[in-house]
């Protein structure tokens, strides 16, 4: 197979599952003889936090010694960066490679696109003899492709907010319920603070399946701005994280967490390792500082949630600063909700429509965004956006436009 072939092939499936039900990826993933069972996992759901999470243990791990695998939706620019080991996207010609023998395997199955990602994930993780994998859920956890797996070595669960409630649920609780559908029996989660009845949630399962719960406490941002920010984190002092979103110390509590875990069970992670790692750890996209002068911003906040978390981090980094915000979204989104999360620290906003079939005119937005009061432009186009951010900017809305965003900066700046 050529990478153009691959990718029609993968791009063929639809991307949503079309009925409930793990059948297709238990049934793929068979006929692949079970890759997966050769794997140790930590399976990491969520709605907000879970790439950023992967990421830190991700880096933890790697300078423990670890072989790691990392599993992760969506990219950016290139189905690659989905199935990454010690850091390093699977290559153009094992995916090819890859994607041939899951054509032949799929024959009759009607997986969807994320049921082949998902298997071929397994297959390269296992054939690169990966020690342990950071796999993270794509949509939901209990009917998610993941969730084929056996009981983890260990299960977080990061930040909750409404999303996709169309497939999940249209509550917080209902939600979650979903995502605790990844608990297996024994199986210790470690679980961001969440609202009270999303903590019930995962309690009673918890206890249901016999599991050990572990609460994730505040973390302390001791100091931080664009470079980086230091934290404390139960008994460990002045840690430092380069990224500088404010939402990342959270994140990084639930990694600390989970690797505290992981050593009970046995696994040998030298504490130098725990800060050389959280010192290094990178995740593109989330309040990535592009430019520092003046700031431009990229964050893939593309939820309530999200733009209420970069808010928090504009407040704490760039105090007093009005924005242009470059704004793209997919149609569906609760826009209303993260418009009012950013208004604050808005000039202007410049609308741009990000690419895929569910992408929001651009045009609509702006005069959405005019009728509510806000200042805005139809940009159409993020090249003709950016170009007329001379000041400080914030890009977000999508995590697509963040990938048209990095390679646009990176060939312009």
């Amino acid at each position: 197979m050529t990478l153009t072939e691959a990718l029609d092939f993968i791009q063929s499936a639809s991307w949503t599952v079309r009925r409930p039900g793990l059948e297709r990826i238990a049934a793929l993933t068979r006929r692949l003889g079970n890759p997966q069972n050769d794997l140790r996992f930590v399976h990491i759901t969520g709605t907000n936090g879970k790439g950023s999470t992967a990421a830190m243990l991700s880096a933890v791990l790697r300078r423990a010694g670890y072989r790691t695998g990392f599993f992760t939706s969506p990219h950016l620019r290139f189905y690659n960066e989905r199935i990454q080991v010690d850091g390093l996207s699977i290559s153009d010609s094992d995916f090819c490679a890859l994607a041939e023998e899951l054509r032949d395997a799929s024959e009759g199955i009607d997986p969807s696109e994320f049921d082949l990602l998902t298997a071929m994930g397994f297959l390269y993780f296992q054939r690169q003899a990966c020690d342990i994998v950071l796999l993270e859920a794509g949509l939901g956890g209990r009917l998610d492709s993941t969730n084929v797996i056996s009981a983890p070595e260990a299960a977080v669960i990061t930040a909750i907010s409404l999303e996709h409630t169309e497939y999940l649920g249209g509550t917080l609780e209902k939600i979650a319920i979903e995502k605790a559908g990844i608990l297996k029996p024994g199986t210790p989660v470690v679980l961001q603070k969440q609202p009270p009845g999303v903590e019930n949630v995962f309690r009673a399962r918890c206890t249901a399946l016999g599991g050990t719960l572990i609460p994730a406490a505040n973390a302390v941002r001791r100091s931080g701005g664009l470079y980086g920010q230091r934290l404390d984190y139960r008994d460990r002092q002045d840690l430092y994280l380069r990224l500088p979103g404010v939402y990342q110390c959270q994140n990084a509590a639930a990694a600390l967490d989970t690797v505290d875990l992981l050593r009970r069970k046995g696994w040998n992670i030298p504490e130098e390792s725990v800060r050389e790692g959280l010192a290094a750890a990178e995740w593109p996209g989330r309040f990535e500082v592009l430019r520092q002068a003046p700031p431009l911003i990229l964050d893939g906040a593309h939820n309530p949630g999200g733009a209420k978390a970069l808010a928090e981090s504009l407040e704490a980094c760039l105090p007093g600063q009005k924005l242009t915000f470059v704004l793209g979204v997919m149609d569906g989104k609760d826009r209303r909700a993260m418009l009012d999360a950013v208004a604050p620290y808005a000039a202007r906003f410049l609308t741009v429509s990000p690419g895929g079939p569910r992408a929001l005119d651009s045009a609509v937005l702006a005069e959405e965004l005019r009728q509510n009061g806000f200042a805005a432009e139809n940009a159409g186009t993020l090249e003709t956006a950016l170009v007329q951010t001379d000041g400080p900017a914030c890009i977000f809305g999508s995590l697509y436009l963040a990938g048209d965003a990095r390679a646009w900066f990176s060939k312009n700046a």
